[in-house]
């Protein structure tokens, strides 16, 4: 065999070589992207009054963002048959909702906490300075600020795990928002934690004596306030509202 024919040979057995290494790359899929947990779907929530009569006047409303923050921050806890019975004065159906539902029913639930306790106001700060608000506080009377749509304190932050961060805020204003308190997605987080710890930690009913929330606790101003936003829960719910005239019928909320 000459010279030249060896090298045609050689040049062919290389091109097909190169070829199938091509054509083996070119069959290879690529891996797929990892996949990424979904996050729960989000329902929309009907208005309280107050979110109503302050879209009429101009002023701060519910945001449709803050409920999507506590349906996805809502725990399974708060999906079971653990939650207190109570729960029916506002939800009667709430054990045969569907899960969805059910983070809807939290969200609007939240939504007349946060009118009751901050008039919808993410930047609300009080500063409480009787020794009996001190008392039910179990803080001194010189800390009981409570601040945000859900006017916690930072004491939460050690309490319950709550994602705010007393010493970076030190040095912004009270009602600054850039402070950790005072951020909707925490507030309305540590709200949701808080009440985990009353319903299925403590086993305590939704209104009680013992609340973290005075508005959650019977025969106090606020709690009226907070039966005057329960009104309008998803109708999912099944609540009935009471007639304005005859007879009472169905479920409703008593005053």
């Amino acid at each position: 065999m000459s010279i030249l024919t060896l090298r045609t040979f050689g040049l062919v057995l290389w091109t097909g070589i190169v070829l199938a290494g091509c054509a083996g790359s070119a069959q290879r899929k690529p891996d797929p992207p990892p996949t990424v947990p979904a996050k729960p779907p989000v329902k929309t929530v009907p208005h309280t009054p107050l979110d109503k009569k302050a879209a009429e006047l101009g002023e701060t409303t519910w945001s449709p963002q803050w409920t999507g923050i506590i349906e996805r921050a809502v725990p399974p806890a708060l999906l079971s048959r653990h939650v207190p019975r109570d729960v029916r004065h506002f939800c009667p159906r709430f054990y045969e909702m569907s899960d969805r539902d059910k983070r809807a029913f939290w969200a609007y639930f939240f939504q007349a906490l946060a009118g009751a306790e901050a008039g919808l106001n993410p930047g609300a700060t009080v500063r409480h300075t009787e020794p009996k608000m001190a008392r039910l506080e179990h803080v001194p009377v010189s800390r009981v600020r409570t601040e945000g749509l859900l006017q916690l304190t930072y004491d939460d932050e050690h309490r319950y795990g709550c994602p705010f961060n007393e010493r970076a805020d030190r040095g912004l204003k009270p009602g600054d928002p850039a402070r950790t308190i005072l951020q909707p997605k925490n507030n309305l987080v540590c709200g949701v934690m808080i009440l985990k710890n009353q319903l299925i930690d403590q086993h305590k009913p939704i209104v009680t004596a013992t609340s973290y929330w005075a508005t959650l606790r019977p025969g106090l101003p606020g709690y009226r306030n907070f039966l005057r936003q329960m009104t309008n829960p998803p109708a999912v719910c099944g609540l009935h509202r009471r007639p304005r005239h005859g007879s009472r019928s169905g479920t409703e909320i008593a005053p």
